[in-house]
């Protein structure tokens, strides 16, 4: 009876627990290269063991990228999260290159995927300056996290990071707040179902004993007993 109670409760930890790996798994792009997601973007750091030697331009870092963009920092937080996990892929410290390029229209510096820059973190008191040339790109030093103006033509770089952003028709998997609830209300339930399943059972085995232990014993009885016996001893000793 036993295995049978927890039976329930084991198939909907089970399930709810796959309902949850779904939604963190099933954003990334599925391209048979590895993602690492992290809020709501997935990077995939470029690595292997020929790439500890290898440095790209910044047009073959794109190239790398393979139809996504180059990296984009938009806040502290996740340019923390780069130089925190590039040690998880390269064992020296590398220049990344970002998507980020002089912009002679605007006068000023854009991302590729033509978001504004909002956040930067340079090197030093500004990454841009009136005689900044035409080729001129970004890289982020996983060593101290800060921004570099360096050129796009002439330089070359040994790390590279591509960004894609979790799509939003696979993010739908992810469970509601709603559906959470009722799924642990329902495990709840089910708890409280086997505890009186149980209890029935264990009441049907061994009988009434915890009621029989309180069973009340009228004194009367002992009595009328006792009674009895004086009774007949007197009728005893009245015998000739």
């Amino acid at each position: 009876m036993e295995s049978r109670t927890k039976s329930p409760l084991l198939i909907f930890v089970l399930v709810f627990c796959g309902h949850l790996q779904l939604g963190r798994t099933g954003d990334c792009p599925a391209d048979g290269r590895t993602w690492v997601p992290d809020e709501d973007k997935c990077y995939h750091f470029v690595h292997g063991k020929e790439d500890l030697i290898k440095s790209y331009t910044f047009d073959r870092a794109k190239s790398l990228c393979q139809g996504f963009k180059l990296l984009t920092i938009q806040s502290a937080k996740e340019n923390d999260f780069v130089i925190h996990y590039s040690p998880e892929v390269w064992k020296n410290n590398v220049n990344i290159w970002l998507g980020m390029y002089y912009d002679a229209d605007s006068g000023g510096m854009r991302w590729l995927n033509e978001k504004p820059v909002t956040y930067t973190n340079w090197e030093y008191s500004s990454g841009q300056s009136d005689l900044m040339p035409m080729d001129t790109c970004v890289v982020l030093h996983s060593s101290s996290g800060k921004w570099e103006n360096v050129s796009c033509t002439d330089e070359v770089e040994n790390g590279v990071v591509c960004e894609a952003v979790q799509e939003p028709e696979k993010a739908k998997h992810k469970p509601s707040a709603l559906l959470s609830a009722l799924i642990i209300l329902s495990v709840v339930a089910i708890v409280g179902v086997s505890a009186v399943i149980w209890f029935v059972h264990q009441k049907h085995n061994l009988g009434s004993t915890v009621l029989t232990a309180f069973e009340y014993h009228p004194p009367f009885r002992v009595l009328e007993n006792d009674e009895s016996c004086l009774v007949e001893t007197e009728e005893t000793d009245s015998m000739p």
